[in-house]
């Protein structure tokens, strides 16, 4: 299933206040393709005292969403089940070149059985075979006893930063 089909387009704007002369807004396309292309993004979370909570993880996009996983106990599953904003981000760790994404949502819980059989077998797909889930109770389960909770964060604004000539930023935000 393409991963637009989700989702209506979203409206784009290119910044001008954060933007070369000539830079022009980037497609939304390009953004997906980077989010389904990237091996790693950074998760940036609110811990119930008002600090905040960076960490890296694997993930996916699938059906106008980025999806993560996270034991329940650890601190990125318990932060969203207090204050469900969050934040996702990958690109290009340089300054003059690349593409940087930043996608803003609520992480929501997804519970279903054939939702999560379905990304189970993405994640492997995208991963290897050393990220091989079963699903039980809601859950990702693996051959090891582990039990991993799954987020999908459908974007609500989506910035995309391009760096180097011509530097700019596209928002892009969602109904």
């Amino acid at each position: 299933m393409p991963a637009e089909s989700a989702a209506p387009a979203p409206e784009t704007a290119l910044d001008p206040h954060y933007s070369s002369d000539d830079a022009t807004a980037r497609p939304w396309a390009e953004a997906v393709a980077l989010l389904e292309g990237a091996e790693l993004y950074w998760l940036s979370t609110v811990r119930p005292d008002g600090r905040p909570h960076v960490t890296p993880l694997i993930g996916l996009w699938s059906d106008g969403a980025l999806h993560f996983c996270t034991g329940p106990s650890e601190r990125k599953a318990r932060n969203p089940a207090a204050n469900p904003e969050v934040a996702l981000t990958t690109g290009a760790n340089t300054l003059n070149e690349g593409f940087d994404v930043v996608v803003e949502g609520l992480a929501a819980r997804v519970t279903q059985e054939q939702r999560l059989i379905a990304l189970a077998e993405a994640w492997e797909s995208k991963y290897g075979g050393d990220w091989h889930f079963g699903v039980t109770d809601g859950m990702f389960t693996n051959g090891a006893g582990g039990r991993a909770e799954v987020f999908a964060v459908a974007p609500r604004t989506v910035f995309g930063f391009a760096k180097g000539d011509p530097f700019g930023q596209t928002r892009w935000r969602f109904a």
